[in-house]
């Protein structure tokens, strides 16, 4: 019994670890619905989530063997160039990293642009979408996201000798980390709404994930190119690369704050003089 209290602690430990950037990406997502649906369009889409990932869980479960063997058909290369092995877990983990970096693009994009400052009477941007697509967005982005981790936990699990026991474990640290990222999003949100200035953060962070995703991917292919595997970047690297980016964006922040001041100063000595 101690055993499995210790095991499902580990997961919900590993869900939470592993759902931070799935949590970054709602936050940024839902500003995209109208402004008096934003925090509902995070409570459905991560509620609808938790649902899905539980019936994600079951079928992994039942044929995982299917998401692991690679597709014959998608086996192959060109020698000296580039060789790969797909199968149905690089698919989607390559295809969610991809969407992520275009996401994250588009966005960046969309800061820098001067075409796109038009706003609508109400305030919002004219790039708004409907509540049901940012929710389908989310709901979709979140399947990706949990796809590594609960085979993670599929893998943390495997010494429990009851597969329903395990499968109950499983279920429990979904829900739970689910509930934790449900209060957790509306905080993130409002704190983002309230500094701006992090949200190129958040967006760098996620074209990083998205990179991440992508080199996983590959890897799980076993692609080649010109005689070089794809290696995945560690969870490590990865962390240290966010921590490096914080870091930048407060000194960089406390700079402009610096300048700005000195800047007052210089103009108030200039209209005493």
């Amino acid at each position: 019994m101690a055993g499995i209290i210790f095991t499902l602690l580990m997961l919900v430990a590993l869900q939470a670890v592993l759902g931070f950037d799935n949590l970054l990406y709602i936050s940024l997502e839902s500003k995209k619905a109208p402004l008096d649906k934003q925090k509902g369009v995070r409570k459905k889409g991560i509620l609808i989530a938790i649902v899905l990932r539980i019936v994600l869980l079951f079928v992994l479960v039942r044929i995982i063997g299917f998401f692991q063997e690679p597709f014959s058909w998608l086996t192959g290369g060109i020698e000296d160039v580039i060789k790969f092995s797909f199968n149905g877990h690089s698919i989607i983990v390559l295809a969610g990293g991809a969407f992520i970096i275009y996401t994250a693009i588009k966005e960046i994009w969309h800061m820098i642009s001067l075409k796109d400052l038009d706003y609508d009477v109400e305030g919002d941007s004219k790039r708004s979408k409907s509540a049901s697509a940012v929710i389908t967005s989310i709901v979709i982005m979140n399947l990706v996201f949990s796809f590594d981790s609960i085979l993670a936990a599929i893998g943390l699990t495997s010494e429990i000798e009851n597969a329903t026991t395990a499968f109950i474990v499983m279920a429990i640290a979904i829900v739970a980390s689910g509930l934790l990222m449900l209060l957790m999003a509306d905080k993130i949100s409002v704190f983002l709404a309230k500094n701006r200035m992090y949200e190129v953060l958040g967006l760098f962070i996620l074209f990083i994930v998205g990179i991440m995703l992508i080199t996983e991917g590959g890897h799980l292919a076993h692609l080649k190119l010109f005689g070089e595997e794809i290696v995945p970047m560690s969870k490590t690297t990865f962390y240290f690369v966010i921590a490096v980016l914080v870091v930048i964006d407060i000194v960089q922040g406390r700079y402009q704050k610096k300048l700005l001041a000195e800047r007052e100063n210089t103009l108030e000595n200039k209209n005493e003089i």
